[in-house]
């Protein structure tokens, strides 16, 4: 199954969009509600960080299928300032905004695998996957 979908962050509206997607999607693999909420709530704390932060980006959507299993990938990809300590970054607590300092690190609990590639000056990638 190599089924992909991207969807632009340029706007505060294209959070919504995101989450409509990525639920879209994981209905798609018959997540579970509970793991459909969980991979909706991550990306829409990563969308809504690329966008504040890095003034937007796109996000690819992908449905894997390996072995027995099937799972939901997404990926957040922005050429934003980065982020120059990521340990930090997911730390919770640490905010360089308003917020409550959960975003990364709350993202990474809800999902089954998070990866982060920042570099200050170029912009971050954000990969998480729920599995069924």
């Amino acid at each position: 199954m190599s089924d992909f979908e991207t969807v632009l962050v340029v706007d505060a509206k294209d959070i919504v969009t995101v989450r409509h997607a990525v639920r879209r999607q994981a209905v798609k693999i018959k997540l579970s509600l509970v793991d459909q909420t969980k991979i909706v709530t991550a990306a829409s704390e990563l969308a809504r960080n690329m966008f504040v932060y890095a003034g937007g980006g796109e996000v690819i959507l992908e449905l894997l299928d390996k072995d027995v299993r099937q799972g939901l990938r997404a990926h957040f990809v922005d050429k934003g300032p980065g982020i120059p300590d990521i340990n930090l970054a997911l730390r919770d607590g640490f905010t360089t905004g308003s917020g409550m300092g959960l975003g990364l690190g709350g993202a990474k609990r809800l999902v089954n695998e998070f990866s982060i590639e920042s570099t200050p000056g170029e912009g971050t990638h954000v990969t998480i996957t729920r599995w069924r």
